[in-house]
């Protein structure tokens, strides 16, 4: 039986790839910058997504408000890990959820369609005292995808799934250290 909960993501020996929608203000800046800058709110959570097609779900293809631009953002493993060490599930404790630096839950993985699959993706909340150093020290590119992400979405719609399929940035299970996966329920 397959793993429910395993991080599948697009990474190298350096670096993992995370995904965000954002408004074209804030792409266009953070763009510009080559990292986050205002109008990126550093002062709220920022919900970082190694799932392609979560997002996607989430976003509708870069089709909702506010999400029109989706960024493939390569962040350093060693910041993905941080993130993930100090990350505790939205399901825990309600005290020790409002104390921590990250949040960790996990949704559904979705098709190409859009269903819901049997497997999870997860989800990381990077908190407001993490934010600066997840913008300023994890960040090692920004990449607009969304001209490929509206292509897919074209062939979909078009009922060209197999076409669209090889679009997709390659995504496999991410090795995430055993003593991590362990508290956020990370099958090894």
């Amino acid at each position: 039986m397959a793993s429910q909960y395993q991080v599948r993501a697009d990474y190298d020996a350096e670096t993992v790839v995370i995904y965000q929608a954002y408004s074209a203000a804030v792409a266009d800046a953070a763009l510009r910058a080559g990292r986050f800058v205002q109008p990126f709110s550093f002062n709220r959570m920022t919900w970082i997504k190694p799932s392609f097609l979560w997002l996607m779900h989430r976003s509708n293809w870069a089709q909702k408000p506010g999400q029109e631009r989706v960024l493939a953002v390569r962040i350093t493993r060693e910041g993905w890990h941080e993130a993930l060490g100090r990350a505790v599930l939205t399901t825990a404790d309600p005290r020790a959820v409002d104390q921590a630096a990250v949040h960790v839950q996990w949704d559904p993985e979705r098709s190409l369609r859009g269903a819901a699959l049997n497997h999870y993706s997860i989800q990381v909340g990077v908190g407001r005292g993490l934010i600066r150093e997840f913008a300023d020290e994890w960040i090692v590119a920004l990449t607009d995808i969304t001209p490929q992400v509206r292509k897919i979405a074209n062939l979909v719609r078009a009922g060209q799934s197999p076409k669209a399929q090889r679009l997709l940035p390659p995504e496999r299970i991410y090795p995430v250290p055993q003593e991590i996966g362990r508290r956020l329920l990370i099958d090894s």
